[in-house]
């Protein structure tokens, strides 16, 4: 009974924890700056020391200069001194980090780290969870570790 009863804390903490990084994810989406796209993109990771960073895309009338929310996010983390990541959550019409966002979660996020994609439509009110980790969503990755760096 007790393993029953710590496994349910367990699983609410986790459950908290993941509703806590979405809601991040949400509200960072709505800042972004998105003009030409109009593609907005929030994105927030929980790093190892339990602090969580948000960001959003930003767009720039040269294309080439615009940046995904995750890679702010991520950037925002490692500029405040954090090195690893746990999780991370997307919130956009269909959700997905592109595959310059995967690489560099794959520099900072262990290939077991949790990967939240919440597509989330708040005009139509819909929600769609899909959770994986940072090894399923960039098989065979160009890993610095494994390369030797």
């Amino acid at each position: 009974m007790a393993k029953t009863t710590a496994k349910k804390r367990k699983t609410s903490a986790i459950n908290a924890m993941r509703r806590k990084l979405m809601e991040a994810a949400k509200s960072a989406q709505k800042k972004a700056y998105c003009p030409y796209s109009r593609y907005p993109v929030g994105a927030a990771v929980l790093t190892e020391s339990g602090r969580i960073y948000s960001g959003c895309n930003v767009e720039n009338a040269s294309f080439g200069l615009a940046i995904c929310a995750e890679r702010v996010a991520i950037f925002k983390a490692v500029s405040h001194g954090e090195k690893r990541i746990k999780a991370l959550c997307v919130a956009a019409k269909s959700a997905r980090p592109c595959g310059a966002c995967r690489q560099v979660i794959i520099e900072f996020a262990d290939k077991d780290a949790e990967m939240i994609y919440l597509d989330w439509q708040p005009l139509e009110r819909k929600e769609k969870i899909t959770i994986t980790t940072a090894g399923k969503m960039l098989p065979l990755a160009f890993d610095p570790s494994e390369a030797g760096l």
